[in-house]
């Protein structure tokens, strides 16, 4: 814990030195150009190639509009990793903060007083339960792709009938409980021939949890026919467990995410069809309505962007495999 708040108090005191002039603070909240202006991205977490894609985005965006663009994040999906990276933002008054918080309401407090302080706060990909926080939230439609995943799945299976299983990252995050909400609600009013396995597990973000909760479930119901992994790490770890379990020829999986690890495995077989997001495109619209915010100019309160499912058989498609995550810009 020392640790954690040391490099926090760190980071502030860097980070506040590098925005020490007020061209940048979140105190000029007037209109004019972003041009010059000191903006932070705060993903989800570091290394995962949804968010580097995320800020290939912003990147572009942000040079296009001359905007002084710094990212971060955490080494975890976790917010008691995530808040005190924000508590250094907050000491530094940027113009914009867009972020992806990492709890709808552990994320709130700091994200709150980072806006009340002027910095214009921008959602990207996950939200905050209190409605007050955010100039613009942008992400996907989560619960029509869980509803996607569920079609995959349908379609995968040509309408055998058996249980499906929902691996997830952890309660709390909107986007991934927003798709497990959209999947389920398909199962159970549309696709019929599936009954839920169990309650949705959870894989906290780790790739060996989900291939552990795989292979444990498949010993107490060997009836499962499909699994629907909602993001990027559950379904690595999902289809390495099916595959050890060797349950391959009888259960499919459907990922939610495209980083070049899961394209491999879908190249492979291992996983059959992939729901994939377009962060390029949420970090371009994070940038833009940040600017829009600052400038004074219409500010698009909610986005929805778009998803696609990938298949083997589809993803040498030019309009689909543009969309297959970057693991650097």
């Amino acid at each position: 814990m020392r640790k954690i708040v040391a490099a926090a108090a760190a980071g502030a005191l860097l980070l506040a030195a590098g925005c020490a002039d007020d061209s940048g603070g979140g105190s000029d909240t007037g209109s004019g150009s972003a041009s010059g202006k000191k903006f932070v991205l705060m993903v989800g977490v570091k290394g995962d190639p949804f968010y580097i894609s995320m800020e290939c985005g912003a990147k572009e965006k942000a040079k296009e509009l001359g905007v002084d663009l710094q990212v971060q994040g955490p080494d975890k999906f976790d917010a008691t990793l995530q808040n005190p990276l924000l508590d250094a933002v907050a000491a530094a008054r940027p113009a914009a903060l867009l972020v992806a918080p990492n709890d709808v309401k552990a994320s709130a407090t700091p994200l709150k007083r980072i806006q009340d302080a002027g910095s214009k706060v921008v959602l990207v990909d996950t939200t905050v339960d209190d409605t007050s926080i955010g100039a613009s939230r942008i992400a996907t439609d989560n619960k029509l792709g869980g509803t996607k995943a569920a079609e995959a799945l349908n379609e995968l299976l040509g309408g055998a009938k058996g249980k499906v299983l929902v691996i997830s990252t952890d309660p709390g995050v909107s986007s991934v409980d927003a798709r497990v909400a959209g999947f389920e609600e398909a199962v159970k009013t549309k696709y019929t021939n599936f009954t839920l396995a169990a309650a949705t597990q959870y894989s906290h973000n780790s790739p060996q949890t989900a291939a552990s909760i795989i292979q444990a479930e498949l010993q107490r119901s060997p009836d499962i026919v499909g699994v629907f992994a909602t993001n990027l790490f559950s379904a690595q770890g999902t289809a390495t467990g099916v595959r050890a379990a060797g349950k391959s020829n009888q259960v499919k999986v459907v990922g939610f995410d495209a980083g070049p690890d899961q394209i491999k495995q879908l190249e492979a077989g291992d996983v059959q069809a992939l729901v994939a997001q377009k962060p390029y495109d949420i970090g371009v619209q994070g940038v833009q309505q940040a600017a829009n915010a600052l400038e004074g100019k219409t500010v698009e309160t909610n986005i929805a962007t778009e998803s696609l499912i990938v298949t083997k058989d589809n993803l040498n498609d030019p309009e689909v495999n543009k969309y297959v995550y970057k693991d650097k810009c």
